[in-house]
């Protein structure tokens, strides 16, 4: 499936939206959970794709989103990296706030979603398809990460990857809502947000959300 299919696809089954605590930045967001889950089914058997994570705003990135359009300082001028960027939320807010971004997400799916938003959005970035965990970090002045930790080996592989950076001086910050693979050690929680969420997605209609600084120790 190319860019264009990609791209039809994602109208067909979204509605654009602004995510509750970010209502400057407007998205392709999936209306409801089970329908989308199904329509991508026997696209995802064929070409094993991942989930369509791409198609909502997950509370850590909603709040990273937040934090950072609150304090422009950490993007403006500076290069950006959005890790596991989804939907591309936090990296239209450092965008916005003059940041160079890059937003990588391996899922083409989600690189197409990324290239729609940014352009209702107004804001230009470059989006990249590598998996860049284990990539040098010298490109990059500002790291951001929302809503990473919910796999054990994803966020082992991350944390281990992204430590080195912080002692280098990069500014490295997570967006998590309590995910279980979170680690328990390392970080300074900066600012906390209560992020509204849906029952499809959550057990919770709000979940409290820290925006976290990774330390190199």
């Amino acid at each position: 499936m190319g860019s264009d299919e990609r791209a039809r696809f994602i109208r067909a089954h979204t509605a654009i939206a602004a995510p509750g605590l970010v209502p400057e930045i407007r998205l392709h967001l999936a209306t409801e959970v089970t329908p989308l889950w199904q329509a991508t089914e026997s696209l995802l058997e064929k070409s094993q794709l991942p989930p369509p994570y791409w198609a909502f705003a997950w509370p850590g990135g909603q709040a990273l989103a937040r934090h950072v359009l609150d304090h422009p300082e950490l993007a403006r001028g500076r290069a950006v990296l959005d890790i596991g960027a989804g939907a591309g939320l936090v990296a239209i807010a450092a965008a916005r706030c003059g940041g160079k971004v890059a937003a990588a997400d391996p899922d083409p799916f989600a690189a197409t979603a990324i290239a729609l938003n940014a352009a209702l959005n107004g804001v230009a970035l470059d989006i990249v398809t590598q998996d860049l965990i284990g990539a040098s970090g010298a490109a990059w002045q500002t790291v951001l990460a929302g809503d990473m930790c919910y796999e054990r080996p994803l966020a082992e592989r991350l944390i281990a990857w992204l430590r080195p950076m912080a002692l280098r001086g990069i500014t490295v910050l997570l967006g998590d809502p309590g995910r279980a693979y979170l680690p328990k050690h390392g970080l300074s929680e900066i600012a906390r947000h209560a992020v509204p969420t849906s029952l499809e997605l959550e057990d919770k209609t709000s979940r409290e959300t820290v925006i976290w600084r990774l330390e190199p120790g």
